[in-house]
């Protein structure tokens, strides 16, 4: 083995390998050959990755390793971390992007010269981009020495997808595998809090974590970020300055505290702030000159945040926040609230539905707010949007966690802001948006939450309620032509007594094919849409989408695919219709794809739905189950024989269907009525 070698997990070799983890698990204890473990521990062991690759060639499990994927377990191995990594790695890619010709001249060279020559080179171009006392350090040459193999690799990387799409492709690997690491703001999040400010100018974002807020403005004409912590200071400057050509400026420091911009009258301010702190500068701060609206209390360290984003604008200029819920009706921030109001600096509250951003089952607000003008007069008014039930008018059941469409959503808060912004005030939208009268909301609590806000949305009336009744009478009529006739008894000839294989032998036999979920990324606006588990689970279609960034291509599913959740102890099977071809598989769900000519689909998707099977092949731990696929048990039978099983299956699915879809209906029905007979808009009689 080599001495420094990068280190891999099952996981990763799964990944490697193309292969789902049991897999590995079975590869160790079948074959003696496979690498003993070099580190890691008793239950989750790293193995050297040479070792792996070369195990793996011998075996014809792997012809080679993708170039992104040596790149990544060599990043992983780095020894000072993933955010040392990435800067290290941001530095190269900058130098590659902006003066590729100096990185060839320096590449060229053995690696312990690179080590030595590649500081100047990084420290020249670092420079010309972020000054002489730039947030991002050049690193010595010591330092260098072990991630020479990795930063040639990034930049071989980098001339295969771009400089940009390879610190992307890194960062989006890191977030993933430390995601409570980061506060992270989601790209649809970030794109819609930037197209609620004017395009061009100066931008600040004062918490900027890894950078998301800033990366998505538009036609910028300078970034300012700053971020308590330097290591994702620079890690944020190096993404922006190979995202734009715009001036990018980041500074390290808490900026409640050690503000690095005092002096700043910005155009924009993006912020996405730590929520719930308590120590967040209330005993030192108390007199300071941003607390124009009122000096927060100890628990309002958003208000606090609100002040700072106020203060660092021009006046007119606008700010968008990412806020919790709690800020907009704490009793303990009425008062900064009422002077946000009187003065005209809060112009927007828009509730954002639960999976939004992180905490995620959380359904939080963005807050827009301009900075009032000596000569303006005060607003009459304060726009409320409500997204957050169902999506702005969407089936409930759309929304949360990667199933949020951001396209309908985004529309639903533009359409409201632009006329509200340009007239201050927009047309009434029930249950959507209002503009709401300023005297209306300066009562004893000033409670800005925007559902307190809305007159309920429309129900329908009679009229609606009538023919949800009507589709709910067809759908009951169909659930009893699908009724299953009565079970016969079997033969002697039960399953149980028939030669039997599993799926991972139906896998190795190439009678079949195994994906799973979960890779791929958007690259374009016809990006397909994404089956998520929770779309599996309802029975409904596609809802969510590829996240930003590059990465492995994306499992695309096809007509006759069999669909499967991983996770969860229920018994639930997906056969893909026309309706869900061509969409993409999400994470914890796994693809079967059968050979027409060896299995029917019909069949292999009732086997997989048996109860015992799902005993058989589920393994649990203290949160969850899992279910290996490979595991499921099924008979081996001719072909005609599968078929007419096949039909049975299919007839039970369109059955289970029906049954799902009364509920629903039945369930609008209902609560309409609960609706109509509490507004007024049906009768009792």
């Amino acid at each position: 083995m080599q001495e420094n070698a990068a280190e891999v997990t099952a996981a990763q070799i799964a990944r490697l390998a193309g292969v789902g983890r049991a897999a590995v698990s079975n590869w160790r204890r079948r074959h003696a050959d496979f690498p003993k473990p070099v580190g890691g521990t008793e239950t989750s062991p790293s193995f050297a990755l040479p070792d792996v690759e070369r195990w793996l060639r011998d075996q014809g499990k792997l012809a080679e390793v993708p170039l992104r994927e040596r790149v990544w377990q060599q990043f992983a191995a780095h020894p000072g971390g993933g955010v040392t990594a990435l800067v290290q790695a941001g530095g190269v890619l900058l130098l590659v992007h902006d003066r590729p010709a100096a990185w060839l001249e320096a590449a060229a060279v053995s690696d312990r010269r690179l080590a030595e020559v590649l500081p100047g080179a990084l420290d020249e171009v670092l420079t010309a981009r972020f000054g002489a006392r730039g947030v991002v350090g050049v690193p010595d040459a010591a330092e260098l020495a072990d991630a020479v193999p990795l930063l040639r690799g990034i930049a071989e990387l980098a001339a295969e997808i771009g400089a940009r799409q390879a610190f992307e492709f890194l960062l989006g690997r890191q977030l993933d595998a430390n995601p409570r690491q980061y506060s992270l703001t989601p790209p649809g999040l970030a794109e819609l809090m930037a197209a609620l400010v004017p395009d061009g100018g100066t931008v600040l974002d004062p918490a900027a974590g890894t950078g998301a807020l800033l990366r998505a403005v538009r036609r910028p004409g300078r970034l300012l970020a700053q971020d308590a912590d330097p290591g994702l200071a620079a890690l944020t400057a190096l993404r922006l300055a190979l995202h734009t050509g715009a001036t990018v400026r980041a500074e390290a420091g808490d900026a409640l505290r050690a503000d690095a911009y005092g002096d700043l009258a910005a155009d924009a301010v993006l912020c996405h702030p730590p929520f719930n702190e308590r120590n967040w500068g209330h005993d030192e701060l108390a007199y300071d000159p941003r607390w124009e609206y009122g000096f927060p209390a100890r628990t309002e360290s958003e208000l606090a945040w609100v002040q700072h984003a106020l203060a660092r604008l021009r006046p007119g200029g606008t700010a968008v926040l990412l806020m919790p819920p709690a800020a907009a009706s704490r009793r303990s921030g009425r008062r900064i609230r009422a002077g946000l109001l009187r003065r005209g600096a809060l112009r927007a509250v828009v509730a954002l539905p639960a999976g939004a951003a992180p905490p995620y089952g959380i359904p939080l607000h963005l807050w827009v707010l301009r900075r009032p003008a000596v000569t303006d007069r005060p607003a009459s008014g304060l726009l409320v949007v409500d997204t957050a039930a169902g999506q702005a008018g969407a089936e409930p059941a759309a929304a949360g966690r990667d199933r949020l469409d951001w396209g309908a959503l985004r529309t639903a808060v533009l359409d409201a802001w632009g006329p509200f912004d340009r007239h201050g005030t927009v047309e009434e939208n029930p249950g959507v948006s209002r503009a709401v009268p300023v005297v209306e909301l300066l009562d004893d609590d000033v409670d800005l939450a925007p559902a307190r806000h809305l007159p309920p949305p429309a129900a329908g009336g009679a009229d609606e309620l009538a023919r949800v009744r009507e589709r709910l009478t067809r759908t009951l009529g169909r659930t009893t032509d699908l009724t299953p006739s009565p079970a016969r008894p079997a033969p002697a000839a039960a399953p149980a007594a028939w030669p039997s294989t599993t799926v991972g032998e139906l896998a190795r036999a190439q009678d079949l094919v195994l994906r799973a979920g979960g890779a791929g990324a958007a690259r374009a606006e016809s990006s397909p849409a994404v089956l998520t588990e929770q779309d599996v689970l309802a029975g409904r279609g596609a809802t969510g989408t590829l996240p930003e960034g590059p990465d492995e291509e994306a499992v695309l599913i096809e007509r006759g695919d069999i669909v499967v959740p991983v996770l969860g102890s229920g018994t639930v099977v997906r056969v893909a219709c026309d309706a869900l071809a061509g969409a993409a598989l999400g994470r914890n769900l796994q693809l079967l794809r059968p050979d027409p000519a060896a299995l029917d689909a019909w069949f292999l998707a009732g086997f997989l739905r048996g109860s015992a099977n799902q005993r058989q092949a589920s393994s649990y731990a203290s949160t969850a189950t899992r279910l290996d696929v490979r595991r499921i048990q099924l008979p081996r039978l001719p072909l005609a024989d599968q078929r007419r099983y096949g039909e049975r299956f299919r007839a039970l699915a369109e059955f289970e269907d029906a049954l799902r879809l009364a509920g629903r209906l039945g369930e609008q029905l209902v609560q309409g009525l609960y609706d109509g007979l509490t507004d007024g808009s049906v009768l009792p009689e």
